[in-house]
């Protein structure tokens, strides 16, 4: 009984965050043009998905960003939480105090300061800055992430490992990385949602020669939502579930 109760109490909540999510998805396969009645079910808005080229480059430009600086952010937030756990040096406080800085600043001075950073080293806005700019961001979480898995790790075990022939190296990656497996994991799909869904540092560090998927879904949108941005956000949602799921079966495999 009183777990019914919990499901009752919580149902208002999950109505709250995903009714909007399921009406976008049922639009997708609305036959109205303008998606403010019910005019039959079709399949044709995939259709005109795929046969725009722009909104589809575009889609394939943020993968690649997202897949490449989410990868390049959780090698260097890994590494920089194992340094922070294991060693000590000059500076570590503020190197700490930095990640945090760059956590709770406000996504318009950060695209400013790359901004203005970038035209200093005489970059060009393009793919390299927006790189640059999404693996900078998306860095402090995956390691505050992997931070927070090391707190609970029991440090005997990499002596234990040492003491028993493993270098550094051997260590770190037969004992210490299969125990922060989830951490890495949860690190990486958070940084590549932050980099997908980055709107605001983006558009001060992109350049008109490459186009990504939020900022050509928002010059869509301030006309109206059309029913092909409806089908693309169907099919995101789609592969956030399969991710998600796939996610939780490798965690289930590892332990």
């Amino acid at each position: 009984m009183s777990m019914l109760r919990r499901l009752l109490g919580l149902l208002p909540v999950y109505v709250f965050l995903y009714l909007p999510i399921a009406v976008l998805i049922t639009f997708a396969f609305n036959d109205s043009k303008y998606s403010v009645s019910w005019k039959g079910f079709t399949w044709k808005w995939f259709g005109k998905l795929l046969e725009n080229t722009q909104l589809m480059d575009a889609a394939v430009n943020s993968l690649t960003v997202a897949v490449l600086s989410a990868s390049a952010a959780t090698v260097l937030g890994v590494l920089a939480a194992v340094a922070l756990y294991r060693y000590r040096f000059q500076g570590k406080r503020l190197m700490q105090s930095a990640l945090f800085v760059v956590m709770v600043s406000p996504d318009i001075v950060m695209g400013v300061a790359l901004l203005v950073l970038f035209m200093t080293l005489g970059l060009k806005p393009g793919f390299l800055t927006l790189f640059l700019a999404h693996t900078t961001f998306c860095l402090p979480f995956v390691t505050v992430t992997v931070s927070s898995r090391l707190a609970g790790f029991d440090g005997h075990l990499l002596e234990a490992a040492q003491d028993l022939g493993a270098g550094e190296f051997r260590a770190f990656r037969h004992v210490l990385l299969p125990m922060l497996f989830p951490a890495v994991l949860a690190g990486w799909l958070l940084s590549f949602t932050l980099s997908m869904d980055d709107v605001i540092i983006s558009f001060f560090v992109t350049g008109p020669e490459f186009d990504i998927l939020p900022l050509r879904v928002y010059s869509m949108v301030r006309l109206g939502v059309k029913p092909d941005v409806n089908a693309l956000s169907a099919i995101m949602f789609g592969l956030t579930v399969v991710i998600v799921f796939t996610s939780q079966l490798l965690l289930r495999r590892k332990r």
